[in-house]
């Protein structure tokens, strides 16, 4: 069985390159971050909250009625601002996992963080992640699509995690697997990991997740069958909020 006791934690900042103040865009008249704990929430997983960079984003999201506490942007990654946020959210430590869940994906389907917590199913596995097949070969060759090296066997919806780039990998005929970047770490886990320094193929590559499996950590993959649909771009946010005004 999953781990019984997750919460969910969106790390959210102002700063963006391609679309500035991103989280509090507009979308029929709700901040998207609120969208984003909306469908956490409807995930029906655990408490949820937003580990903020920044005091307009604490503000949105208290108005709303939900729950945000303000990490500092001093921070190198979200992952770490999760686990400053989770100090203050959670400092007895009864949940047991923490789900990382970026807060650009205002569209998501709640189920996909139901199945985010699959792998941990295993006792072995550290980390849990996601996968949805790639559709075809310009998203392989594309480096933005990161590609997870990992197999399922006939029907089985997890498989390890072996290892994470921005080539088409593996090699040969087969299915290829885009990585979706929503974890479930296990509290241990999520402590080791932001006390690691930066590894060299994570550094390389320009992938995190690389530093775990450099450190001997176990990754899990979920299978799905799509991935959320993410807004990066102003393009994006105009496609977000028709889908949403559906």
């Amino acid at each position: 069985m999953p781990p019984v006791n997750p919460i969910i934690v969106i790390p959210a900042r102002l700063a963006a390159t391609r679309l500035p103040g991103k989280p509090l865009a507009d979308i029929g008249g709700k901040p998207m971050v609120v969208h984003v704990l909306d469908r956490a929430v409807e995930a029906g997983i655990g408490p949820v909250a937003v580990a903020a960079g920044d005091q307009p984003i604490v503000d949105a999201v208290r108005a709303a009625g939900g729950t945000a506490v303000l990490a500092d942007d001093d921070v190198p990654s979200g992952t770490d601002r999760v686990h400053r946020a989770l100090a203050r959210l959670d400092p007895e430590g009864r949940h047991d996992v923490v789900v990382n869940l970026q807060g650009d994906f205002p569209t998501l389907d709640p189920a996909v963080l139901q199945a985010v917590l699959l792998p941990l199913a295993d006792p072995a596995v550290d980390i849990g992640t996601l996968v949805c097949p790639i559709a075809d070969e310009t998203e392989l060759a594309t480096d933005s699509f990161v590609k997870c090296a990992c197999a399922f066997e006939g029907e089985a919806q997890t498989a390890p995690a072996l290892y994470f780039s921005r080539a088409p990998i593996p090699w040969g005929p087969g299915p290829h697997w885009h990585h979706i970047g929503i974890y479930a770490f296990r509290r241990a886990a999520l402590e080791r990991f932001v006390a690691l320094p930066a590894s060299p193929l994570e550094l390389r590559e320009k992938l995190e997740q690389l530093r775990a499996l450099e450190a001997g950590m176990r990754i899990g993959a979920a299978r799905i069958a799509h991935g959320p649909f993410g807004v990066d771009t102003p393009h994006d946010l105009e496609r977000a909020r028709a889908l949403l005004a559906r």
